[in-house]
């Protein structure tokens, strides 16, 4: 469980990276076709000095590569943080992939099986037959 502190310093911090990908400040290698990056979630360790951003590329395209390449050019974004979220120590920045999209789509293919429409059409059906007994 992240305390409240973690989880303010961490919208603060994804406040401030999404800032940077939406002005387009990021220093992309030259050649590579820049993504829209959107920054999903940032989570922020117990002591404050490490720090996970979770992203996503428009369209899930280049996800790997993204990172990669985010993960190398990780002081820029550091140094960006720093300049706009004012704390003791700017936690290092560590940028992952972020499959949340992945298990929800996974959650909803379940939810809409025929298996589980026939099952959930079944329970209203005996829910309705219970309360008409009564």
């Amino acid at each position: 469980m992240r305390s409240q502190r973690q989880l303010r310093i961490g919208e603060e911090i994804r406040h401030a990276l999404a800032s940077v990908f939406m002005r387009d400040e990021a220093p992309w290698p030259q050649g590579f076709d820049a993504p829209v990056v959107t920054v999903t979630e940032v989570q922020v360790s117990p002591d404050l000095k490490n720090a996970t951003v979770f992203i996503m590329p428009l369209g899930g395209v280049k996800l790997d590569e993204t990172v990669r390449i985010l993960n190398q050019s990780v002081g820029f974004y550091r140094h960006a943080v720093a300049q706009s979220v004012k704390l003791r120590y700017t936690p290092k920045l560590q940028f992952s992939a972020d499959h949340s999209f992945d298990y929800a789509q996974h959650i909803n293919t379940i939810l809409h099986s025929p298996d589980v429409v026939r099952d959930l059409k079944h329970d209203r059906k005996k829910n309705d037959d219970d309360e008409n007994d009564e």
